[in-house]
């Protein structure tokens, strides 16, 4: 799909959730939602699991209390078949603008109470179009978050450009990008759970006190890269956390509260046109222009002429994993055992291509050895 228009606006949603509250991020998100669409906002995403919040418990707990905030947890997350979903689709129909969220999402697989790290992807009509399930983790979040099928890396077309998204560390591997890139990806959704300094490596790492972490932080240099690297555009939106404690948690509950912000809006040349902001809830917003790709383009093509497929290329699954899978079992009602083909069907194809039925024979032969 070619976009409609040469121009658009981005938005990142810096706000803070009404921490595993499902009401209360739902009112809010709607709000916001509004705002983004009265400054004529084109698209405007939300941080990772801003939806009812990031688990910064994670770590910080004991088990009982773990299992009791999980608990919590899937009651206050999303699910598609939500009602929720029907209220946000309303609000965004009606902000008429295309929404990335960043969701704690229950599975809905008969049976199933797993949670995933999610993006969901609405339309300008209000339409939960699509997801991607963060596909591997981080670290502990392996206790919280079950791993996302390969089939969600996925793009979606729009009438501003193709859409597509990552979470977190995902902005980091080489192959899930590519994998974007080679399909069709224009507009990305860069979405983590706030911004840090490092001291000397990701493991140990603090809650970024002001924008100048950005010479320490991942993520600053990450999406800079990505732009370039596919020349897209990115609104990656990080989350924010007030100095409040969130009701019904402890002051040392939160011990991986790295919430700080961080939101940023780049161009296609990795030019940042709109922060970092740290240390504050805020709509950050910034005009884009299509020539801005071109002119990228022009010098480093990812899908053109820069490319070399004959020496480097790459393999993405559709899978998508089910508990049930059908067999093949053996038909003696057909003559056929196993896959090989009947008399009948032997015939058929030799009348059809005008060969022997020795060569049919032959052919089916090999396939089946193979």
């Amino acid at each position: 799909m070619y976009a409609d228009t040469e121009s658009f606006t981005l938005a990142a949603a810096q706000i803070e959730p009404v921490y595993h509250d499902k009401a209360g991020t739902l009112d809010k998100t709607c709000r916001w939602i509004e705002q983004a669409g009265n400054r004529d906002a084109d698209l405007v995403v939300f941080p990772e699991t801003y939806f009812p919040g990031y688990p910064y418990w994670r770590g910080s707990v004991s088990i009982p209390r773990w299992t009791d905030l999980m608990i919590d947890l899937q009651k206050n997350s999303l699910h598609v078949d939500d009602n929720a979903i029907d209220i946000l689709g309303d609000t965004i129909a009606d902000a008429n603008l295309h929404v990335v969220l960043g969701t704690n999402e229950v599975s809905d697989r008969s049976g199933s109470e797993t949670l995933y790290n999610a993006l969901f992807y609405f339309d300008r009509s209000g339409n939960l179009v699509g997801r991607h399930r963060k596909l591997m983790p981080t670290h502990e979040e392996r206790a919280i978050w079950g791993r996302g099928e390969p089939g969600s890396l996925q793009t979606y077309d729009t009438d501003i450009g193709t859409i597509g998204g990552l979470i977190c560390y995902e902005n980091h591997m080489t192959l899930s990008k590519a994998a974007l890139t080679a399909k069709g990806e224009e507009i990305h959704a860069a979405v983590w759970p706030g911004f840090w300094e490092q001291h000397g490596h990701p493991g140990d790492k603090s809650r970024a006190e002001d924008a100048a972490a950005m010479d320490t932080c991942d993520i600053y240099p990450a999406v800079r890269e990505y732009a370039f690297e596919t020349q897209s555009f990115v609104a990656s939106c990080s989350a924010y956390m007030s100095d409040d404690i969130p009701e019904e948690f402890g002051e040392d509950e939160l011990g991986f509260n790295v919430a700080a912000g961080g939101s940023m809006l780049v161009n296609p040349a990795g030019v940042v046109k709109a922060g970092p902001v740290v240390g504050e809830e805020t709509l950050l917003t910034a005009e884009f222009n299509r020539d801005e790709r071109r002119a990228t383009k022009a010098y480093f093509d990812a899908m053109g002429h820069y490319t070399r497929w004959d020496a480097v290329n790459l393999e993405v699954s559709d899978h998508r994993n089910e508990p049930i899978h059908t067999h093949d079992h053996d038909s003696t009602e057909s003559g056929q055992t196993n896959g090989e083909l009947s008399a009948a069907e032997v015939q058929a194809i030799a009348d059809d291509q005008d060969i022997s039925i020795e060569t049919v024979e032959t052919v089916a032969d090999a396939v089946q050895g193979q």
